[in-house]
């Protein structure tokens, strides 16, 4: 019976949403296929979640299904859907996926775009199945996506960061991954999830410890482009110490 709640998803979905509903419900059903193998260090209560973060492994399929329909929430965010948007969302499933299953997932896309996403329910299945490193991935991706023509709006800005509460990454990561994107006083700062007035020292354990959470080696099992994407977030990472070296003047 394996794989059976994936198509069960699909059929509510389709009977519901007709085709864009499809595409919805076989990737939570997707993910709730290979929920009971999963260890679970992460418990979910009625009014919050506790603990930390499920530690199974994410394949890089699942990766690209919960991508595809964030995407699409992250598109519709400021009414309006780009070719900007689209071409860069085009890149990127080309150099994953190769050209053919792109095709396929852009249609996918096309029709998601159609119908508004309920971002809450998919957030939290994919928080349930996928480790932290890569959902963060999820976010910075969301912002590329979002900064495509240039410009991320004001709603774009909200959207993302509700997608991230219910992904479950914290309110320091989400500014962190922000201020990579959006230039702000005190930007380089947000980025070691520090503030103004920490120490030499403070500044110094902050590097280590981001440089450890962005490190690509902890997304290399989702595929190549997705490590060339960690590998710019970690470079934001070095280039804000760096920064931060230079207005403290310490090496």
């Amino acid at each position: 019976m394996k794989g059976w709640a994936k198509w069960i998803g699909a059929l509510i979905g389709f009977s519901f949403f007709k085709f864009p509903g499809a595409i919805l419900g076989f990737v939570i059903g997707g993910l709730f296929d290979r929920r009971g193998s999963v260890e679970w260090d992460e418990q979910y209560t009625r009014d919050r979640y506790t603990g930390h973060q499920a530690q199974q492994r994410t394949a890089t399929g699942d990766f690209a299904a919960s991508l595809l329909v964030l995407t699409a929430a992250v598109m519709n965010a400021d009414g309006k859907v780009l070719k900007s948007e689209l071409e860069y969302v085009k890149g990127f499933y080309t150099k994953q996926f190769g050209e053919a299953k792109t095709k396929e997932q852009m249609r996918a896309l096309r029709d998601l775009l159609k119908n508004p996403i309920d971002a809450r329910s998919v957030g939290h299945q994919i928080r349930y199945q996928m480790q932290y490193a890569s959902r963060l991935q999820l976010l910075h991706y969301m912002f590329g996506i979002a900064k495509a023509d240039g410009h991320i709006s004001d709603s774009e800005v909200v959207t993302i960061q509700q997608i991230a509460g219910f992904l479950g990454l914290s309110a320091a990561d989400f500014q962190s991954i922000k201020a990579m994107f959006i230039h702000q006083t005190g930007g380089d700062f947000k980025i070691l999830e520090i503030t103004q007035d920490a120490s030499d020292d403070e500044i110094k354990k902050a590097y280590r410890k981001m440089a450890m959470k962005y490190h690509p080696d902890k997304v290399n099992h989702l595929g190549e482009d997705v490590m060339v994407q960690a590998e710019e977030k970690f470079r934001k990472v070095q280039e804000a110490y760096e920064n931060i070296k230079k207005l403290r003047g310490f090496s």
